[in-house]
């Protein structure tokens, strides 16, 4: 549930700001597509009689009065735009639209318009330049390598001039000295965040491989409050991933769009022939398009197509539909410009984006604006040693502390004014009273975590996490728990952490204890990418056999509820070793030694299966010695940093697992040997504007004759939170098997239906289907119903003397699907969940309502 906070940290964090700035009434007017000054443009206050004309440069100049805040800038042909700016504006450079390549509103919101593909020669073009855009990929040449700048600025959007007028930003002179006016919307910002990234890509044909060498990195602003500082950058990188046209989909704000030039973009878009135009002094085919259903994830926006046999862009202009189904997104604009290189090549050269947000209509947002320049293509060979680093991307060492004279030399689009002096903004903004306060009230709920330093004397010990301070369960009664952690500042190879627990029903302390040392040196957490550690840790604590697959801490207060009864519980001692070791590309292992002593507590005991009653057959306890290995891979999986865990931000690589668990008999007390084997994949596969599907596949064995604690559960979640991929109907302990396989499908239609009905339409709510299914079986030697009088087992749980756990019949699965709505006030997502097998198991539920908090695009 964590990850909800991450898109719109900064949101929550400066939502109290609403400062403004300069606007300007002296500039030069320019077309929005060539870029040329444009001449003879009015440039007046509507109704006030004073005005003028933009001369040849098409620069102006207008007196200007007090109360007058309103520019209008018009001429035939193009688009009129009324500016709103402060009366003591000096400057201000405007772009207007010409008419005629806006889409009018018969393209963007077509009424009864009969379009056909058929004879339409707009679609013929578009089929053409489908067919050409092979060529135009880099990847058609042996080696090539380019440069990349890119620049990403997060601002506060929307600022009024008002609001300068009064209240914190009245008092506090230096905010309005930190807005500016945006050239793209000419709405005034204040930028609060400035990351820069200079790198370069080298690739290579045969064999096959692509690198990316992070030569600088140059990061200031808000995420300096942010111990976990790595965490917006990692999310905006994400969410504004790059834009490549010529890909079938563009993902962009962790969703595919259809691209304008993917194949499948005939069925999914209209196009529209609009003109030849010069652009850049090429002679191009001018296209419109526009989705379909303006509510799928699609662009509106211009192609502007050479007009030769390459078929190649020279330029495209996209935006998101008015009535997109997106959410949070007020705006979306991108820009891109191709050129031609020696050799004949069109490549990318200019790639503009700009984005606002907002969580409602009425409030502030954010404006996030991506600025990304590439240059110095060459196309001959490479040396081979570049390419034998592992992984994709390779970061130098020096990139964090490169010199003010390496970005001036590489930094293709100069700082302005207030992102110069970021650094001194951010003192300014810490020295507003109150503003400490609500800091730590944001950094709590966002991180779950209390930080125990401050910026001068940063936190070497944090507390949390705070949603498990209070919990419940059937053995304890009322809980209440403290924990904590120290951090990389205590120590970057050294990482302590525990917690203390106390039970006012069964009044017992319960308590767990971790040392690990990290063998790189880490900036904050011990789970930062790549993970080489060791660790120790030793717990005595009360436990249900189902805690171990919930996604969350156990005593999360959230998932205290719980769906059927959970009386059936174990007092753990725990003392485990563990190493563990990940490579940047995607591989990772994990060496286990485990000592555990399972004690039964609640309404669960543990009988021996003797068949002569008068043998004590009651077991207070059982130890087990483990050993244990898995291997896991996950090409191109990425993560966010967070206090409690680290969360992926990029679900579209696939995981595989296998592991393998050992009982060592008489070794540390162990009572029996075993071997468990579990493998498992995962993938999600995005089926363009129908959405994605997520598939999981898992199975398992125990090889050995064990008594049931020892044997495979069902990976089932009792609470009323959904969580991916786990039985939400059954109960605790329900069936026991030593063979299982698991199927789980998920499949959202990201509103593909929904979008067909108008009220939902208009809701943007979303529809969800999940189907789970479990093949399940006990062979005989682990089965007490036929082995009655095997001491070695132990008859299968009850209550109240009723028989709570089941072998499963080999012939007939578990089976439950559910559907769901998410996005309903754009964060709530609820389910309806149905049993269709095992129904005559006593005491179960046969269906359910499950929900969680999920906030998506």
């Amino acid at each position: 549930m964590k990850k909800k906070y991450h898109k719109f940290i900064i949101l929550f964090l400066l939502a109290f700001l609403t400062p403004n700035a300069f606007a300007q009434l002296r500039g030069i007017v320019t077309d929005s597509i060539s870029h040329e000054p444009l001449m003879y443009i009015s440039v007046f206050y509507e109704g006030k009689g004073v005005g003028g004309i933009t001369d040849v440069n098409g620069a102006y100049k207008i007196e200007t009065k007090k109360g007058w805040n309103k520019v209008t800038f018009s001429a035939i042909g193009y688009i009129s735009k009324v500016i709103k700016i402060l009366p003591d504006t000096k400057e201000l450079n405007v772009q207007l639209s010409p008419a005629s390549i806006q889409l009018n509103e018969v393209v963007v919101k077509p009424k009864k318009e009969k379009y056909s593909r058929k004879n339409n020669p707009a679609v013929d073009f578009m089929r053409k330049v489908i067919d050409h855009k092979s060529a135009q990929k880099l990847e058609e040449n042996e080696y090539y390598q380019y440069d990349k700048y890119q620049k990403m600025k997060m601002s506060i959007n929307n600022v009024t001039p008002e609001s300068l007028q009064k209240g914190i930003y009245k008092k506090f002179k230096f905010l309005s000295k930190q807005v500016e006016v945006s050239p793209e919307t000419h709405k005034m910002i204040l930028p609060i965040s400035i990351q820069e990234t200079a790198s370069q890509t080298i690739y290579r044909k045969n064999p096959e491989s692509k690198k990316t060498i992070i030569k600088g990195m140059n990061s200031s602003g808000i995420e300096e409050f942010f111990s976990t500082g790595d965490m917006v950058g990692t999310i905006l990188k994400d969410v504004f991933s790059d834009v490549n046209i010529y890909d079938n989909n563009i993902r962009l704000l962790q969703t595919p769009f259809v691209s304008p030039i993917s194949e499948s973009g005939i069925s999914f878009y209209k196009y529209y022939l609009m003109d030849t135009v010069m652009v850049d002094k090429r002679e191009c085919v001018h296209l419109t398009f526009v989705p379909q259903n303006s509510q799928d994830f699609g662009f509106t926006g211009h192609l502007y197509v050479l007009k030769d046999s390459t078929y190649a862009v020279k330029r495209c202009l996209m935006n998101l539909p008015k009535k997109t189904g997106v959410n949070y997104v007020d705006n979306l604009d991108i820009t891109q410009d191709y050129k031609q290189l020696a050799n004949g090549n069109w490549v990318l050269t200019d790639d503009d984006m700009t984005v606002d947000l907002s969580l409602f209509k009425s409030q502030q947002g954010l404006q996030v604006k991506r600025t990304t320049k590439y240059t110095n293509y060459e196309f001959t060979p490479i040396e081979q040693r570049l390419f034998k680093f592992r992984g994709d991307v390779m970061k130098e060492t020096d990139m964090l502390t490169k010199s003010d004279d390496y970005w001036a030399s590489v930094r293709q689009v100069p700082l302005t004014k207030t992102e110069n002096s970021m650094d001194l903004f951010m003192n300014q903004l810490e020295q507003i009273p109150g503003f400490k306060l609500v800091l730590f009230s944001a950094k709590a709920l966002i991180e779950n975590f209390v930080e125990t330093g401050s910026k001068e004397h940063p936190s070497k010990f944090d507390f949390g996490p705070i949603n498990t301070m209070v919990s419940s369960n059937y053995i304890d009664g009322t809980r209440l728990r403290l924990s904590g952690q120290t951090t990389g500042n205590f120590d970057p190879h050294w990482f302590l952490s525990g917690y203390g627990a106390y039970g006012f029903k069964d009044q017992k302390w319960k308590y767990s204890g971790q040392v690990l040392y990290s063998f790189p040196k880490c900036t904050y957490l011990p789970w930062e990418f790549p993970k080489n550690n060791i660790s120790a840790s030793y717990s005595f604590d009360v436990m249900s056999p189902m805690d171990k697959f919930l996604a969350t801490d156990k005593d999360n207060v959230f998932v205290a509820w719980k769906t059927a009864p959970v009386d059936q519980m174990s007092y753990i001692r725990d003392a485990t070793l563990q190493y563990e070791m990940e490579t940047n590309w995607g591989f990772s292992v994990k060496l286990m030694g485990r000592r555990r002593n399972d004690e039964p507590t609640g309404k669960l005991q543990y009988i021996r299966n003797n068949a002569d009653e008068t043998v004590n057959t009651l077991v207070h306890d059982i130890t087990t010695s483990e050993l244990g290995v898995t291997l896991r891979y996950a090409p191109g999986e990425t993560f966010v940093n967070t206090k409690q865990r680290r969360v992926p931000v990029s679900l579209d690589s696939p995981v595989f697992t296998l592991s393998q668990t050992s009982g060592l008999k008489g070794a540390l007390g162990g009572e029996y040997n075993f071997n468990l084997t579990e493998a498992s994949a995962w993938k999600r596969f995005w089926l363009s504007s129908w959405g994605k599907v997520d598939i999981t596949f898992k199975g398992g064995i125990q090889w050995n004759k064990v008594p049931f604690p020892l044997l495979i559960l069902p990976e089932a979640n009792l609470s009323y939170i959904t969580q991916r991929e786990t039985f939400n109907l059954i109960n605790n302990m329900e069936f026991l098997n030593d063979r299982y396989a698991s199927m789980s499908l998920t499949y959202d239609m990201n509103g593909k239906l929904f979008n067909r009905i108008p009220l939902l339409k208009k809701l943007k709510w979303r529809e969800v289907f999940r189907f789970r299914a479990l093949y399940g079986s006990l062979s005989d030697k682990n089965n007490p119903y036929k082995n009655t009088n095997d001491g070695d087992l132990f008859r299968f749980p009850t209550r109240d003397g009723i028989t709570t756990s089941f072998v499963m019949d080999p012939g007939t699965p578990y089976l439950e699907a559910s559907v769901g709505i998410h996005n309903i006030f754009k964060i709530l997502h609820i389910e309806y969940v149905r049993r269709l097998t095992y129904l005559n198991n006593p005491n179960i539920n046969k269906d359910g309502i499950r929900f969680m908090m999920m906030v998506t695009f």
